[in-house]
């Protein structure tokens, strides 16, 4: 690595921890300030914060893999987290969250089932979630930024054990990493975060662009045809995925046989089914939600979603497509010489795209762009899971009084314990798609049924909640140890059979056992208190099954009105899908040099965004607060 490479990262991590540190006073007057900012903070800032945390270098070395091998369709790969539930909270789910005034997302459980031992069972069953969600996406980034490091960094750094020397391994280089963005973060709360993700979010754009120029620059219209089939720039498909590779990249075609997307139909419909429902569900209890808390009114939560999609999309995906298309013109011919391919071939086609075939310059701008990705997704999810140990567990049950630097030493402590935690699960992840498919499949499965129920379903009560969340975790940790063990079963046997089983068709079950746990645990129960329903339906106003509800708010108030925007809250979503989905194949398109489905695509964004502007930005201004 070239000194000037070297200067630019080291300048970066110093910036970037003394911004962090400089800014961590405002973080000692309480846990609103550590883990809300005291609600003070600008909308737009907190847009790009929230851009900047879902901008990691885990997920940015999955999309360059999956893009390299399917190309224009594998955009609907990110469907199985989903990512459109982006636009479900910018078009109303915001607004519902906002209106709480609380601090984490447990914690608003109890707006919805009381504080009684019922309301308290979904409290603790939603904070242990996010626990759990916090530390597996510790272990996620942990298996990504290892595998990132080690590439790029040349030096073989050793460590002196008595009379031994240990050669340092990916590992240690993810651990030197995530040491340094947990320094700041557990020191500042979510004042540095957003600070700090403000700064790592221009540092990735200019990265991005620096990337675009460079590939138009070095690589011709021409190169880029004789490599990429006709099929990859489509986004048609069928109900079988059938290679497309052709000649001596035949490998390819194995490689897209084996990795459990074949029946790409199939496939994309359980994304459909998973993406509609888990999207009402609402965000997970984790950073994003914090985001929304965070911000100072109603309508300020609206917009800060909103523009989170609109920051976010275009930039990430100009880099990945610049990265992609470097891969395919610099790496295809190494990668067609191999013998076999696997899915960690295609996780390191980022890292070496940026140690062998960009310049000086530009490489350490790449890498300090990629390293703040990291960072700023990592230190997301540092201050937003102790925030549940801390409020939700040990102020609610253990020591509800105590001063406000008591709680924020606690909150220390418990981020060093969730980063160990995660870093230990790490380390024994087989890859980053294992680790993708387990959080956004499995884990989320658990997660689905009992928010999906809690905002349309007056009769749904805490006991409901608890024990469908609990047999949704259940299953998904039967489903990862399975995973992480299917090595270990005997051919033919069941256990093997059932480890095979990819984990998003594995869904569906932890979805019905989730939802059968929900139905009993509510029907078996006494229904919740009507003051706290009476209380939750005026304030937050969802749309679904309210109607006994209703009917008492109405006797005592006739002027009170329900929400009748459902059907225009589903239209503007499936508008919103749709823009999303263009700012994500804009930039794919015009880095491969498709120029007329580039000009389709902005079209799309045109249109869509017009739209949105009338019925959905033009009604938020309307919002009171």
């Amino acid at each position: 690595m070239n000194i000037i490479d070297v200067l630019i990262i080291v300048v970066y991590i110093v910036l970037t921890l003394g911004v962090g540190i400089w800014i961590s006073k405002k973080a000692s007057k309480g846990l609103d300030s550590y883990f809300l900012g005291g609600n003070s903070i600008k909308w737009y800032y907190l847009g790009l914060s929230n851009g900047s945390g879902m901008f990691d270098v885990s997920g940015t070395a999955w999309m360059v893999g999956i893009l390299f091998l399917y190309g224009a369709k594998s955009f609907m790969f990110m469907w199985i987290w989903p990512i459109w539930n982006q636009i479900f909270i910018m078009i109303f789910l915001a607004a519902w969250i906002r209106r709480s005034n609380i601090m984490t997302g447990s914690e608003w459980i109890l707006t919805r089932f009381g504080d009684d031992k019922a309301g308290r069972a979904s409290h603790l069953i939603v904070a242990i979630f996010a626990i759990i969600a916090s530390i597996g996406f510790i272990a996620y980034f942990f298996e990504g930024v290892g595998k990132f490091m080690t590439i790029i960094l040349p030096w073989d750094l050793t460590l002196m054990m008595g009379n031994s020397t240990l050669l340092v391994s990916e590992q240690s280089y993810a651990l030197i990493i995530i040491f340094l963005t947990t320094i700041y973060t557990i020191k500042g709360g979510m004042f540095s975060v957003v600070a700090t993700e403000v700064l790592q979010y221009g540092i990735m754009v200019l990265a991005g662009v620096l990337v675009t120029i460079y590939a138009f620059v070095t690589i011709t219209d021409a190169q880029i045809a004789a490599i990429i089939p006709e099929e990859w720039s489509s986004i048609l498909f069928g109900m079988e995925l059938e290679g497309f590779w052709d000649g001596k990249l035949h490998a390819f075609n194995d490689l897209i046989d084996s990795q459990g997307y074949k029946m790409f139909g199939a496939f994309i419909g359980m994304s459909l089914f998973k993406g509609i429902f888990a999207s009402i569900a609402g965000p997970t209890p984790s950073y994003d939600m914090q985001r929304i808390l965070s911000t100072r009114s109603v309508k300020e939560a609206a917009y800060m979603s909103g523009f989170t999609n609109l920051v976010l999309f275009i930039p990430r995906y100009l880099l990945i497509g610049g990265i992609v298309v470097i891969g395919l013109v610099f790496l295809t011919p190494e990668m067609s010489a191999m013998d076999s391919i696997g899915s960690n071939d295609l996780e390191i086609i980022l890292p070496k795209v940026i140690n062998f075939h960009v310049p000086v310059g530009i490489k350490g701008l790449l890498l300090a762009g990629l390293l703040a990705a990291f960072m700023s997704t990592f230190s997301a999810f540092v201050n937003s899971g102790p925030a549940y140990i801390v409020n939700d567990i040990y102020k609610k049950y253990f020591k509800p009084e105590a001063s406000p630097k008591h709680y924020i030493k606690a909150s220390h402590i418990a981020s060093f314990s969730i980063v160990i935690i995660g870093v230990v699960m790490g380390f024994f992840a087989d890859s980053i798609n294992s680790l993708t498919l387990w959080i956004t499949s499995a884990l989320y499965g658990g997660y689905v049924a009992a928010n999906f129920l809690k905002w349309i379903w007056w009769r749904f009560n805490g006991w409901g909640y608890f024990w469908g969340m609990l047999a949704g975790l259940i299953i998904a940790t039967l489903q990862f140890l399975l995973d992480q063990n299917k090595a270990n079963f005997e051919i033919g046997t069941w256990l093997y059979d059932l480890a095979q089983i990819p984990a998003i068709y594995v869904f569906p079950i932890i979805f019905f056992v989730s939802l059968l746990g929900s139905f009993l645990g509510t029907w078996l129960t006494p229904a919740t208190n009507m003051e706290t329903l009476k209380s939750f339906y005026s304030n937050v106003k969802p749309w679904g099954w309210w109607s006994p509800v209703y009917k008492v708010l109405k006797a005592e108030d006739a002027t009170f009105t329900k929400n009748n925007n459902f059907i225009s809250d589903m239209a503007n979503c499936v508008i919103g899908v749709i823009w999303q989905s263009s700012m994500i194949v804009l930039p794919i398109y015009f880095m491969v040099r498709d120029y007329p489905k580039t000009l389709w695509a902005l079209l799309v964004f045109i249109i869509t965004s017009i739209i949105l502007k009338f019925t959905w930005l033009d009604k938020v201004k309307k919002y009171k607060n």
